[in-house]
């Protein structure tokens, strides 16, 4: 039961992160979500777009990471993790990915305002101008979300296969 409960507290931790992320930039920009993500849900209403993309986003990536981390922390004759030991490593990489969403996306705002990056195609057309700096501070943000989910959460496996490692030796 050890190795679903990992992949379920990943999955959980995955959508805890997502909703509360989305709630934040859905109100920097709608647009990013009504125009920039294909129309799943039929409403303009920043909480249920936030509630129904950070769950929708990001269920998946729990997977991706639970899957793996449950085979890192439970395959082998080396003493096996608990999903209970599990839950701070994760934390963790939550953490650091809020921190790098924050960072980036105040990068992205300023790079748009100071016109050193800017929407470019038909997207550029049907954000409205005025929304465009935003719209792009959000997706710096996710975008940092992302790839620091995935290589964080490399990270947090390497770790714990590590320290499974070292209570052998």
């Amino acid at each position: 039961m050890q190795p679903l409960g990992i992949v379920l507290m990943s999955v959980a931790a995955a959508i805890s992160y997502g909703i509360v992320h989305d709630q934040i930039t859905v109100r920097l920009c709608v647009e990013y979500f009504t125009i920039g993500h294909p129309p799943v849900f039929d409403t303009d209403d920043p909480t249920l777009l936030g509630l129904g993309w950070g769950v929708l986003a990001t269920w998946w990536v729990g997977v991706l990471l639970g899957v793996p981390l449950a085979i890192v922390a439970r395959v082998g004759s080396q003493p096996k993790r608990t999903v209970g030991s599990l839950v701070r490593p994760v934390l963790r990489l939550l953490v650091a990915m809020a921190a790098s969403a924050l960072v980036s996306g105040g990068v992205g705002y300023w790079l748009a305002r100071n016109g050193m990056v800017f929407l470019v195609g038909p997207i550029a057309k049907e954000v409205p101008t005025d929304r465009h700096v935003m719209f792009l501070a959000d997706l710096w943000a996710h975008a940092a979300s992302y790839i620091m989910g995935f290589v964080g959460g490399l990270f947090v496996m390497v770790q714990i296969w590590r320290s499974r490692q070292r209570t052998v030796s």
